[in-house]
């Protein structure tokens, strides 16, 4: 086991964040998530990235209090979501050690972790123990964890605002990671960012598509970056246009939406249509005559008429025109034939054999790789544990909570609209069952229900209203129907 100096600065980070309190510690966390590529600790061939290391933080500053205890232990009760991602990951640590064991030979993979067994040409082995079956075991239980932090800690007022705050910060320190990723590629200072590009991973940093490089921030390739900065957009895209913190998370959203386009990943292009679609949908349900709501209809209004206009000017502009259909032919059209696109193909291929040669119990988490997240659940966690996954999506996205129009209300949908634009990312390149923490900050906002605390939880001694509560209440006021004055025994 080796502490990577990242790791010791996040450990160094994480004591003063304690000092400082919940609130902080929460809100570094959700930050911590953006480095992707990089490794705290290296355990053999594992990974421990900086969030994961940060989990014990977070932890520990945000369940020694009991009000946020009592209500990580009641997010297990059934059928919250909570129970059902509880019960998949049971599910799939068991599948990961019973399953490679139980199938042994059945069928061949393609192998996510190292194996003992000899590869053949085509890349593929028997079915047998990969050593991923045991990394991607931990980070389906901090998954776990990570939800569960997040859903006991929003259903306070004043965690609800802090875990809003922190993805605000995520959405920013990303879209500056990815200036910086552009900036030290044109100086030649690429080896400024190794200290957080140590992870062993095959890293993707000098690739081009064309005349284009492919920008990859914080994370360890193109297409990564661009799914992780599409759950920036429709989260920041969506507050935008509810005009909650307008002016911030309207630059980030359209600056994380070129990233997605300039990124050079035909993934994320996909994924920006969908982005872009949703969008236009929570815009069309909020826009209307009242003040409140001039951004949406703003939105709903010109954007096919921008849309026009862009096409018109690119169609009529020969060397733009050229430019852009280079560009298409490349991410879209040429991406299935090009030696890449064969590849996650044959993966696909192969693990829709491993499905179905199982019996539909699948080959065991972590154990093959696929390149989409359905056929990664499908062939690595089966039946069961797709059924597990669909419970509770359903439950956490589907669920109506508190008041419409609510600034809670509001900011739940702006991570329902994030958590889905990393799920379609995750649909259309996923390699594994992991979504990433952030899918789980996102679903444990979504989740919370703040507004259900009692009136007991709602008053601090004194009778003193915290700054957040007053902050909420006042932008409630402002935007859309008032909620009851949230107060908490907790000082975050």
């Amino acid at each position: 086991m080796s502490l990577e100096p990242i790791g010791l600065i996040t450990l160094v980070i994480g004591l003063f964040c304690i000092a400082m309190g919940t609130r902080a510690t929460s809100i570094v966390f959700i930050c911590f998530c953006t480095l992707g590529s990089a490794a705290a600790i290296l355990l053999g061939g594992a990974n421990i990235q900086p969030a994961h290391l940060f989990l014990i933080f977070i932890a520990f500053s945000a369940l020694s209090w009991k009000k946020i205890l009592q209500n990580a232990l009641e997010g297990f009760a059934a059928p919250k979501p909570g129970f059902w991602l509880l019960c998949f990951a049971v599910y799939g640590v068991l599948s990961s050690y019973l399953m490679p064991r139980l199938f042994n030979g059945v069928t061949y993979i393609v192998p996510l972790g190292s194996t003992d067994t000899p590869i053949t040409s085509s890349g593929v082995v028997p079915l047998g123990p990969v050593s991923s079956n045991l990394t991607q075991s931990m980070y389906l239980i901090g998954d776990l964890a990570c939800f569960v932090i997040v859903l006991a800690l929003a259903s306070t007022a004043q965690g609800f605002k802090s875990v809003a705050y922190g993805l605000i910060a995520y959405s920013g320190i990303n879209v500056i990671f990815g200036f910086v990723d552009l900036l030290t590629a044109a100086t030649g200072t690429q080896g400024a960012l190794g200290f957080i590009r140590n992870a062993q991973y095959t890293f993707h940093d000098e690739e081009s598509i064309g005349s284009l490089r492919r920008i990859i921030g914080s994370w360890p390739e193109a297409s990564a970056f661009a799914a992780m900065t599409l759950g920036a957009c429709g989260f920041t895209g969506t507050l935008w246009l509810y005009q909650r913190h307008t002016t911030i998370n309207g630059i980030l959203a359209i600056l994380s939406l070129a990233f997605v386009l300039l990124s050079t990943s035909s993934s994320g292009l996909v994924g920006s249509g969908f982005v872009l679609a949703a969008l236009y949908l929570v815009a069309l349900f909020r826009c209307g005559s009242h003040p409140r709501y001039r951004v949406s209809s703003a939105f709903v209004l010109l954007c096919p008429l921008m849309f026009c206009l862009i096409a018109l000017s690119v169609a009529l502009n020969d060397n733009a025109s050229s430019r852009v259909t280079e560009y298409a032919n490349i991410l879209l059209f040429e991406k299935s034939s090009s030696p890449s696109g064969v590849q996650r193909s044959a993966w696909n291929a192969l693990a829709w054999e491993n499905f179905k040669e199982t019996s539909g119990l699948g080959v065991g988490l972590g154990t093959n790789r696929t390149s989409s997240y359905i056929l990664a659940v499908l062939s690595n966690v089966g039946i069961p544990g797709a059924a597990f996954v669909t419970l509770f999506l359903l439950s956490a996205f589907a669920v109506r909570r508190g008041i419409r129009r609510s600034y809670y209300s509001d900011l739940r949908m702006a991570a329902t609209v994030g958590a889905m634009s990393l799920l379609v990312g995750g649909i259309i390149a996923g390699g594994t069952v992991d979504l990433g923490l952030l899918f789980y900050i996102f679903a444990g906002l979504a989740s919370s229900n703040p507004e259900g605390q009692s009136s007991s939880d709602a008053t601090i001694p004194g009778g003193t209203r915290t700054g957040l509560d007053a902050m909420a209440q006042r932008l409630d006021r402002r935007h859309g129907p008032a909620v009851q004055p949230l107060q908490s025994h907790l000082s975050l």
